[in-house]
């Protein structure tokens, strides 16, 4: 079989073995979890095949490159799950349906405003640094309640949960911190907060996907353990 047309030697083969044994590890675990394709440096043709394979949600790590190839995909749910600059947002708000990467609130007044122009009310879930490493984004779990009670007060946009990136290699200590979190957050918003709803821990990658789901997790972000190794330019 040919190789495809990007940075990576892995085959349409590849990729539908690779989804069998997600799904397979999914179905094993009985709980609904969403597999996310995570589709950074992933030419379309092959995310198009993922569709076909039976994947239905997207996950997108940077702007223009999602601009520059969303006109290419077949019909699908698009998340952006990248680091968002609050100038970046106009570009996207009326073209994804879920906005993961939300850590201050002059991003989310952002994304408030913006969706309020386009008159719509966007998804969004607060990222959450719950290894607290300086390297990445996110607040921390002890900002997190105020954070979200503040984020939930704002009319067009919609809470719907968490998103974390545990520390590679963490104990499954970690991950049990942030189910914890996501508990305790989802009783409060619904006592406290009429435009919050706690549905969705976006948690667990190629690599911890199966430790995810098993704290939790109803969404897992895979883009190597599908597509294959790519190189990020």
């Amino acid at each position: 079989m040919e190789k495809l047309s990007d940075n990576t030697q892995t085959t349409f083969e590849d990729i539908r073995r690779n989804y069998l044994g997600i799904c397979e590890n999914i179905a094993r675990s009985g709980r609904e979890v969403r597999i996310m394709a995570v589709t950074k440096t992933v030419s379309f043709e092959r995310i198009n095949y993922a569709l076909d394979l039976g994947v239905s949600l997207l996950g997108e790590n940077r702007v223009q490159e999602y601009l520059d190839k969303r006109e290419n995909y077949k019909p699908a749910e698009v998340h952006f799950i990248g680091g968002l600059q609050t100038n970046k947002v106009k570009y996207i708000i009326d073209k994804v349906s879920m906005i993961h990467s939300v850590d201050s609130m002059r991003l989310a007044e952002e994304i408030n405003r913006r969706a309020a122009q386009h008159g719509i009310i966007m998804d969004i879930l607060t990222e959450i640094n719950i290894g607290e490493e300086q390297t990445k984004g996110g607040i921390t779990a002890d900002s997190a309640g105020e954070f979200c009670a503040e984020v939930a007060a704002l009319p067009n946009i919609r809470l719907r949960g968490l998103m974390t990136i545990p520390p590679a290699g963490c104990s499954e200590s970690v991950f049990a911190k942030m189910q914890e979190l996501f508990e305790h957050l989802k009783v409060e918003s619904a006592h406290n907060r009429e435009n919050a709803m706690f549905d969705t821990l976006s948690m667990g990658m190629s690599g911890d996907y199966e430790t995810a789901i098993k704290y939790g997790a109803t969404i897992v972000r895979i883009g190597s353990g599908l597509f294959g190794y790519r190189k990020y330019l």
